[in-house]
């Protein structure tokens, strides 16, 4: 018969047995546990990962708004007789490309036709335009002919200071000359304005509208300050007829004004045409 010692001693080692057992079974649900995280923090950063190189956290860029091709400056019209209100071009989705067929019929003759180049000057074309379709110009008189040898039309008011409710910058203004004993440019080398040259005149100067000049002959001035907008492709011997008139005072003490009234009788331009594109090349012979 077992001693009460042996009895105690196998008590003690049963309890010890059955500690050991939940401390190994809690060291693997501990494992168990840390398996399970280690797992899930591993599919959260492959999935996260995946997500970055796609784009996902990429914050949504901004969407910029087009930017404007031409700025209109308003011109207040309160009391000035001399304004006509027709609205103001369109801002941007301008052409900036290719030309632009315009075509001015007068009262000694016509059509004069002009290709607006609307590359180098956009705005100028787009105002032209923009007024041509609202017939700011139909049955205008052209006020001046200058002694730079231009035809000046385009104000209604035939002041020299009137146009629209807006005016916009230069834009396609000749560099000046290199410097030249005579008036004349150097041998070999254009004048600023060419003969059947068609530019925007402002006043101030930079402040264009609606006015514009029609070179009969070539001008080469030491500081050019008109911004070219197109060219004469038919109807030149129209202008040089014109630019032929006598002259009297315009009422401020210059002799500018054509004797003979000259009337627009119409202006139109017509819908802008592509750039031309490159031509290809021819395949080589084999």
């Amino acid at each position: 018969m077992a001693s009460s010692r042996d009895r105690q001693r196998k008590l003690a080692r049963a309890k010890l047995d059955r500690q050991l057992a939940r401390r190994a079974a809690a060291a693997r649900r501990r494992r168990q546990i840390q398996a399970g995280v280690g797992a899930a923090v591993v599919l959260v950063l492959i999935v996260a990962g995946s997500a970055w190189a796609l784009g996902a956290f990429d914050s949504e860029p901004e969407k910029q708004a087009a930017e404007d091709t031409c700025l209109w400056t308003p011109q207040d019209a309160t009391g000035n007789t001399n304004l006509k209100d027709v609205g103001t071009p369109a801002t941007r989705d301008l052409p900036t490309s290719g030309t632009r067929p315009m075509t001015v019929t007068t009262n000694q003759g016509g059509p004069i036709t002009v290709e607006l180049d609307q590359a180098a000057a956009p705005c100028g074309s787009a105002s032209l335009a923009h007024l041509a379709g609202r017939q700011f110009y139909d049955n205008t008189k052209c006020h001046e002919i200058t002694s730079e040898g231009a035809l000046r039309c385009g104000d209604p008011s035939g002041t020299g200071i009137g146009g629209p409710t807006y005016t916009f910058f230069d834009e396609n203004v000749p560099a000046a000359p290199e410097p030249s004993p005579s008036a004349s440019p150097a041998p070999g080398e254009p004048p600023a304005y060419p003969k059947g040259t068609v530019a925007m005149i402002g006043s101030p100067p930079g402040s264009n509208g609606s006015q514009f000049l029609i070179f009969f002959k070539d001008f080469n001035p030491a500081k050019p300050a008109y911004s070219i907008v197109g060219k004469v492709t038919g109807g030149m011997d129209v202008v040089e007829k014109i630019g032929a008139l006598p002259t009297v005072d315009n009422g401020g003490g210059v002799k500018v004004k054509p004797k003979t009234d000259v009337v627009i009788q119409s202006l139109t331009v017509g819908e802008p045409n592509a750039a031309p594109s490159e031509p290809a090349s021819s395949p080589s012979a084999g």
